[in-house]
């Protein structure tokens, strides 16, 4: 009986907890466009991957450049500007950096980038926001605009030099 009682209470505990845990917020500092700081804790936005901060792409009508690994932090830093955004921890990644959806204004915030197109949905890890990409995509809206290479492909390219 009392393993039973153990059994339960652990399922419980394992159910609640996420839905306890005290959100972090707070006004945002954008490393990246996948990347907050609130009050000195890095923040990961979990299930979305955007361009790297030096990562440059191809405007698909003229061919110019595009610095879109900035364009992408740019995006994120103006949807958050100086609003409230909580973000509710969901583990930790390779680098020890929070995993967290957060959201400002009551708008998921991982949703909002992909949809703007300034990142791609993270299926490798999540695959919540495959509808706000193939929207995305089909307006050539942010990255869909310009020929690039996916975030997780161009950090491999550049561990590999």
């Amino acid at each position: 009986m009392l393993g039973q009682l153990l059994g339960v209470s652990a399922v419980l505990c394992a159910i609640w907890s996420p839905l306890a845990a005290e959100p972090i917020a707070g006004r945002a500092s954008v490393i990246d466009g996948d990347t907050i700081e609130i009050h000195g804790t890095r923040i990961r936005l979990e299930g979305i991957d955007a361009p790297e901060s030096r990562q440059i792409c191809t405007e698909r009508e003229t061919g110019e450049p595009v610095r879109c690994g900035q364009k992408a932090a740019f995006f994120l830093a103006g949807m958050l500007g100086e609003h409230t955004v909580a973000c509710i921890e969901n583990g930790r990644d390779r680098y020890r950096r929070i995993l967290a959806h957060c959201q400002v204004d009551g708008e998921d915030v991982g949703a909002a980038m992909v949809r703007a197109g300034w990142a791609l949905a993270f299926v490798r890890y999540s695959r919540e926001y495959e509808a706000q990409e193939a929207d995305a995509r089909a307006a050539g809206a942010g990255l869909w605009a310009t020929e690039f290479v996916v975030p997780w492909d161009w950090r491999a390219a550049r561990r590999a030099k």
